[in-house]
Parts: structure tokens; sequence; C-alpha cells
């Protein structure tokens, strides 16, 4: 898998947490602006995890376009996956978590509650990740979670907030053709 880096979605990026950050009187650094960012995408994330009724974790939309697509578990266990990969990438670490063939997370995971603090430990592995990136590093080339190829560390840093997403988008859609509304959508 060939990466590209995006070097204007990572400037908007960093900028868009600016006003977050403005209350805080210590001068923002770019860890803690991709740590809030990595905090926001996480308490949607966990908290639509959190609301999928457990009999539910197992739905995928099976009609035209949806056939073969990941259950709603998957979608949450390849979330934290991915997560997992992208952060000990940056970290240069040797990735904590295990997978299946299609990047699904351990094949050990069969409850809810499995799933959930996968993602979960995910996220906190993610942290510390963001807490080491800093003005000096983050240019700094890793070996990418992806192949054999190196990147930029801030790109592996960010593939765990904007990958979250995407697949946090799949799961709104399961979860409200389950009459699930996601919490970040009921305020």
């Amino acid at each position: 898998m060939e990466i590209h880096v995006n070097f204007r979605f990572l400037a908007l990026s960093a900028l868009a947490a600016l006003p977050v950050l403005a209350a805080d009187p210590a001068p923002p650094t770019m860890g803690k602006i991709f740590d809030q960012q990595l905090t926001s995408v996480e308490r949607e994330v966990v908290s639509l995890a959190e609301a999928m009724p457990a009999e539910k974790y197992a739905f995928a939309p099976k009609d035209g376009a949806f056939k073969d697509v990941r259950t709603f578990s998957q979608q949450v266990s390849h979330i934290a996956y991915v997560t997992y990969a992208v952060s000990s990438a940056a970290l240069g670490e040797k990735n904590p978590s295990s997978t299946d063939a299609k990047e699904n997370g351990p094949t050990t995971l069969k409850t809810k509650a499995d799933v959930v603090k996968y993602l979960k430990d995910s996220f906190a592995y993610a942290h510390k990740a963001t807490a080491m990136l800093s003005a000096a590093n983050s240019m700094d080339m890793v070996q990418s979670a992806f192949g054999k190829n190196k990147t930029p560390r801030i790109y592996m840093v960010n593939v765990a907030i904007w990958h979250s997403f995407d697949h946090y988008g799949q799961m709104a859609v399961y979860a409200r053709m389950n009459n699930v509304v996601p919490p970040a959508s009921r305020q």
C-alpha cells in the first residue's frame, strides 16, 4: 500500500485545533494539538461502540453495494487495529496487537466487551504516540505501518485520526439502520 502525505490536510488539521487550545495559557505543542484531535475522535467512536447493542455487533448490511462489508464489530476492531499499527510505527515500536488477514484485529475478540476494551486500549496507546510528537521530530522518517516504505512520523500519527473518522461514518450508518442514534448526534 503506497501512502502519500497530504501536508495541506495535516496543516489544516493542526490549525483546526487551535481554538480549542486557545483557552490553555501554555503555548500549544504539536503533540497537544494532535492529542486533542485524537481525543475528539475517540469520544465519538467509543461512545458509538458502547451505544450499539451487543446483539447488533454481528450486523452488516447485505444488499447491493454492501455485499461483503465488515460487520459493526469488525468496523470497531479494524479501527483499533490500524490505530495500534500506525501508533507503533510513529513510536518506532513493535505493534503490540495482532490481526487477521483483513486487519480486523485479533481473532480472539468474541464479545462486545472484548471489542470495546480493545478499542479503548488502542486509543490509550495512540495517546502515547501523540504525546511524543513535536515540531522537532514530526518530519522524521519512520517505517510505515503499511509496507516497507518510510513516511514522516506526523503522517502515522494523523492516520489514527482520519482513518478512525472514516470508519466511524460507516458505524453510524450501521447504527442508524438498527434504530440507534449515535451519541454524538443526540445533542
